[in-house]
Formats: structure tokens, sequence, C-alpha cells
């Protein structure tokens, strides 16, 4: 026998309203469109009484996923449900280098080596980089611009 749920989701006709017009936009993410219906799925009022099993059988997630995503209503509501929270560090975030930058550090990394070294390194580069003052980037930028042209610097 399934355990008792912990909680209870009742969506006003409003909230209702709002889930689906989130799923039929067209520009809405999977993700965000699951979890508008797992939350119309788990409605005591509107829905059909999914246990989270049924629920997530019939949306095509697993289980944690219902059940964060109802933890996420009931802990912040439908505004918390229909966006991202991103963490800055995600791949989304603000790059540190533009396409200037980037092609200014690979124009430094195809020229010939400074004097009294065989190939340039990661911190000449950034050295480098300092001296100039229109190229401000770190170690980390620079490996990861080398790094999308599979250069080695060799």
């Amino acid at each position: 026998m399934a355990r008792p749920k912990k909680y209870i989701i009742k969506l006003t006709d409003d909230e209702v309203k709002k889930l689906k017009s989130v799923i039929r936009k067209k520009d809405t993410s999977r993700t965000i469109r699951s979890r508008c219906q797992i939350i119309l799925d788990m409605d005591e009022l509107h829905g059909k009484r999914f246990s989270n099993e049924q629920c997530a059988k019939s949306n095509g997630v697993c289980i944690t996923t219902v059940t964060n995503t109802v933890q996420k209503y009931i802990s912040g509501g439908i505004d918390k449900v229909i966006k991202y929270n991103r963490n800055v560090n995600s791949d989304n975030a603000r790059r540190k280098t533009d396409g200037r930058t980037e092609a200014r550090i690979i124009e430094i990394a195809c020229s010939p080596a400074p004097e009294g070294r065989s190939r340039w390194t990661l911190r000449l580069l950034e050295e480098k980089c300092r001296i100039e003052p229109d190229t401000p980037a770190g170690k980390n930028a620079i490996g990861r611009t080398l790094k999308k042209i599979n250069s080695d610097l060799t």
C-alpha cells in the first residue's frame, strides 16, 4: 500500500489557466512544459488525482522529478515552477571573453613564441594579455578559447 501524499496541490482556476497557457507557448522548453503538466496532473481539484508513480509514467519523467516539482510548487508557487533558477556558474552565465578578445588571443597564440621559449604557455599568454589593455582575460578563459579551436600551442 502506498504512503499518503505529503503535499496536496489545490490549484485555483487562474493558476490552471496560467499553466495551460505556458504549456501551449511554442518557445517553452520541454522541462518547463513537463513541470507544468506534473502540477496539473497532481492537482486535487481539477485533475485525475494521480499518484507520483502514475504522474511520472504519464509524463515520461522519473519519480524524483515529480517530487521535486511538487516541492518547488509548495515552496514558491507557480512562478518558481515555470522559471529556471540558473546558477551563476552555469553554461548560460555571461562569458568573460567576447569575439574580439578571443580573436586576439588566438592571434597571439599563433604568433612566434617569446625569446627564450620554445612555445606559448597559458601563463605566458595571460601575461601578454595583461600587457595589452584591450584583451583582459584570465588563464581559464584563454584555455577555454584555445580548446574551442583545438589548439595545442605547438
